[in-house]
């Protein structure tokens, strides 16, 4: 998630959506007092205007009143949207105008549901005893249609508190009635950001610029790490990219859960920022933002490509240098098989933001995989190369999806506008196949042909598909082919015995999972639309009162998920996804047990998985398997105390097959995926089918993450 997406999927702001290619940039010396005990400010703002303009529209919150205190100039109300009202200010000559205004912003925290079981919170805006956090959305300062801004921002607070914003600093004054903190930036900005709270503040130099952490609470070694994670990852961005376009990178802890990247720093909430595996997931994309959609602005209305970019380049890359770039990518097109559908696709350039499962397997999985088929077509350098020169010729610019594909033209040479129509317009995905594949001995060793087909019955989409071949003895051979129609013919001389073909085994192509390639998880049932939730009439009171939390929970929202209990249905319906709770329903021996995924006893209330020892007790388990096509899912709690935090949690492992927690928090202690099998990507060629290895490609950046 991030700041750029503006509190995401709401488009209410009056300046976002309509930046051009040059716009004016506004010039802004803001003073401001703020009180969080009555959740008011008071601001004075000196403004500079461009020259060529007399007349200017601006918003503010409604309830803030803006009056000229210097300066020949006149404002006048002219209309308003939601807690917004737009005025037009009306400036004589080229002197600067100052604006003064004051009032209250508390616009309190709202709940956006993202589908089955998931939610978050969001603000327009608030300035309270718990914090401050504001942007341009909330209409703290007069932010000037079709304009960026540079400014200068000084903040009087009571004693104990802080002001973070974008740029250098702070710069501290102490005060007798409290402390004066400063900000600037004098780089052209989308947005101007004031954060307060009373934070313990952490810093520490680094070759690339200022790392800083500011906590709720004081708390040195988790600091420590952040400051840390953040030297590296400037290093890398900075070698990979360009340089680092601020001074400085800053943790900042918020009241609520937020996942936001600012200019120059991050927003994230305290239960996030405390979970070991943030530091190397969610941190690195956040500071990847200031390169791309903090560093070089979005053209919303081309499209949102930031955030596929940067997952491209920060959740890929960490899982790529740890070999697991094709499991990501597996994953991505799993994500969008399971929560894009029903009508919920769109093409990639009318993606503005993250609302909900289906949008971020399109703006963020179909992007990366498009991006990533570039790379593997131009190949590393030309592909590095072109992200320098985008980043280099749009950096404090907006930029669209043309600009993006220009700079990948002219660093390989390439046209490359039909590829880019084709992947950003079009909606769907191809489905491949295998078709017609044989082996024969030739005098220097084997012939393999066949032929590669898109499925679908939409028009072809242009791919250049990577065949992988094992030989006897343990080679691997791989090949490309070109695929720009329905179907293409190959012929591979081999100097060995093929074993076994596989099409796109890394998964280095957007397309439709083959059935075979992905085993059930737990998003088979969170991205559908409709489904059963089976509740267990005989589990005792408090357990049956939990799963029917639990229940009513997911469903919210959702007219499609209808919640029985066991002993109303004679049989589980077999045409819909469908979830069983606790250990004691009585359809639990529809679950079965295949020894080679799991076998189960509800009498002993064990469950064995592979590969792992038996799990039994007060543990709580969730699996998911396929009857057929049919996905059913079982959630069974050890103790009724753990039933909340799996109603929060489990939404998010939407990626696993199976899960094992511990305790009433709970804790997660185990989880994986089924092994996927074979599919119509694969030959055998010889009756032994050993196990077979495929080399892990190299990561586009190495480096410690």
């Amino acid at each position: 998630m991030s700041r750029i997406l503006k509190f995401l999927a709401f488009p209410m702001l009056l300046a976002a959506s309509g930046v051009h290619a040059e716009p004016a940039v506004v010039g802004h010396e803001i003073n401001v007092l703020l009180d969080p005990q009555r959740g008011t400010l008071a601001v004075k703002d000196r403004l500079t205007l461009p020259r060529g303009a007399e007349t200017w529209t601006f918003s503010l919150h409604r309830d803030l009143d803006p009056q000229v205190a210097e300066g020949d100039a006149t404002i006048t109300r002219i209309g308003g949207q939601d807690h917004l009202e737009q005025f037009r200010l009306e400036a004589k000559g080229a002197e600067p105008v100052t604006l003064r205004y004051g009032g209250q912003i508390r616009q309190g925290l709202e709940d956006i549901r993202e589908g089955m079981g998931r939610a978050r919170q969001w603000s327009r805006g608030t300035i309270g005893e718990d914090g401050v956090v504001l942007d341009g959305n909330s209409g703290w300062y007069p932010r000037m249609t079709d304009s960026l801004q540079r400014f200068g921002l000084n903040v009087q607070l009571p004693t104990g508190w802080t002001a973070v914003s974008q740029g250098a600093g702070p710069a501290v004054t102490p005060r007798t009635d409290g402390v004066s903190i400063g900000w600037s930036e004098t780089q052209p900005q989308d947005d101007i950001y004031l954060i307060a709270a009373p934070f313990a503040r952490y810093s520490r130099l680094t070759p690339t610029a200022e790392a800083q952490v500011y906590l709720r609470e004081p708390d040195e070694p988790l600091a420590g790490r952040y400051l840390a994670a953040t030297a590296r990852y400037l290093e890398l961005y900075s070698r990979l990219i360009g340089p680092y376009p601020y001074a400085k990178f800053a943790l900042v802890e918020n009241f609520w859960e937020t996942g936001y990247g600012m200019p120059s720093f991050t927003l994230l909430g305290p239960r996030v920022i405390r979970l070991p595996f943030i530091v190397h997931t969610s941190f690195p994309h956040e500071i990847l933002h200031n390169w791309w959609g903090n560093g070089v602005y979005v053209d919303y209305e081309s499209g949102n490509w930031s955030e596929g970019l940067t997952a491209y380049l920060a959740d890929h890359l960490m899982k790529e240098q740890r070999g697991q770039g094709a499991d990501y990518r597996r994953d991505a097109l799993k994500s969008y098989a399971d929560y894009v559908r029903d009508g919920k696709d769109f093409p990639i350039r009318a993606f503005r933001g993250r609302h909900g499962s289906a949008s971020q397997a399109i703006g963020y999985g179909k992007t990366l995989m498009m991006l990533h088929m570039i790379r593997r077509d131009l190949g590393d350098d030309a592909f590095i190369a072109a992200l320098k020169r985008f980043y280099r010729d749009n950096l404090f610019r907006t930029a669209g999806f043309d600009d993006l594909r220009k700079a990948f033209e002219q660093e390989s040479g390439r046209d490359l506008a039909d590829f880019f129509a084709q992947w950003t317009r079009r909606t769907g995905a191809p489905d491949l196949a295998l078709s017609g594949v044989t082996a024969e001995r030739t005098d220097g060793g084997y012939r393999l042909s066949g032929s590669i087909e898109q499925t679908q019955d939409a028009d072809p989409f242009p791919l250049t598909v990577p065949l992988v071949v094992h030989l006897e003895g343990g080679e691997v051979v791989g090949h490309r082919i070109p695929l720009t129609g329905h179907d293409a013919d190959f012929a591979l001389d081999l100097p060995g015995r093929p074993l076994r073909l596989a099409a796109d085994p890394r998964f280095d192509l957007f397309r439709r999972l083959a059935p075979g390639e992905s085993p059930a998880t737990l998003s088979a049932l969170f991205g559908a639309d409709r489904g059963l939730i089976v509740l267990p009439a005989g589990a005792p009171q408090d357990l049956t009162a939990g799963y029917r939390e639990l229940a009513a929970a997911w469903s919210k929202g959702s007219t499609g998920w209808k919640i029985v209990e066991d002993r109303e249905l004679e049989a589980l319906p077999e045409d819909t996804p469908v979830w069983l709770l606790g250990w004691s329903n009585r359809f639990l021996k529809d679950l079965g047990g295949d020894p080679s995924t799991f076998t189960l006893d509800p009498s002993k209330r064990s469950l064995a998985l592979p590969g792992e020892p038996l799990t039994e007790g007060d543990v709580s388990v969730t699996l998911v398997f396929k009857r057929s096509d049919q996905p059913i899912g079982w959630v069974a709690a050890g103790d009724p105390a753990a039933l909340p935090g799996l109603t929060r949690k489990l939404p998010h492992y939407g990626k696993y097959s199976y899960l094992v927690f511990t305790g009433d928090a709970p804790t997660n202690r185990l989880k994986g995926q089924w092994p996927a099998g074979d599919s119509r990507l694969m030959v055998w060629l010889s009756e032994e089918r050993p196990q077979l290895e495929l080399p892990t490609a190299a990561p586009l950046a190495t480096g410690r993450d």
